[in-house]
């Protein structure tokens, strides 16, 4: 991969992974709920997906996954339902008071794993990612050496950033009032990304 190529994929990932969506609302979320270290377990979890994502398409499964309208309609559904059922349980959640870090890492760890797969973002972007700059003629495992330490490090890098954000809004949200209503607009979000999520096309269809 060339040093332009390689500059043009960069700053498409930074913006892929600095839009707000469904993880970046979690990442927010964990911030202003659990400690620092174990607010960042979920984003370990999203770079685990990550991870899985960019071999998976370097292995074309998430071509084939996204060319069959069945298997995508079923995954859509149920993403859409997750979304939405954790944006109801924050809504009506958001008057209790928050224990700080009262949550395991393993429960933190799966529900970030769990809202970044079913991610329907995560699809589209690996295929964009892998069919605008990928180069064909060049083996595929040596671009991979080059597009994944630039994906996870970019990627951590976004996600840590909105940990933080959360974990200043946190502290921030000294009146009840005002930490009720933070919460429950991001309950908000997960059921609107959850309403797109169901209403979302086939990545690459029309």
């Amino acid at each position: 991969m060339s040093f332009e190529a390689w500059t043009i994929f960069a700053l498409f990932w930074v913006v892929f992974v600095t839009t707000p969506g469904p993880n970046a609302v979690n990442c927010i979320t964990n911030g202003m709920h659990l400690s620092f270290p174990r607010a960042m377990v979920g984003v370990l979890a999203i770079l685990t997906q990550a991870s899985l994502f960019l071999l998976l398409s370097a292995l074309g499964i998430t071509a084939l996954i996204a060319a069959s309208p069945t298997g995508f309609f079923v995954a859509k559904l149920v993403g859409a339902g997750f979304l939405i059922y954790l944006g109801v349980r924050g809504w009506i959640l958001a008057k209790r008071p928050v224990i700080v870090g009262d949550r395991p890492a393993k429960s933190v760890y799966l529900h970030a794993l769990a809202i970044a797969t079913i991610n329907p973002k995560s699809v589209a972007g690996y295929l964009a990612a892998f069919s605008q700059f990928v180069q064909p003629d060049v083996p595929i495992w040596s671009q991979m050496g080059v597009i994944m330490p630039t994906a996870l490090v970019i990627t951590a890098i976004s996600y840590t950033g909105f940990t933080l954000l959360g974990a200043g809004l946190g502290r921030a949200a000294l009146g009840a009032v005002f930490n009720v209503w933070v919460r429950r607009i991001m309950a908000a979000c997960f059921v609107i990304y959850g309403v797109l999520l169901g209403t979302s096309a086939t990545p690459g269809r029309v």
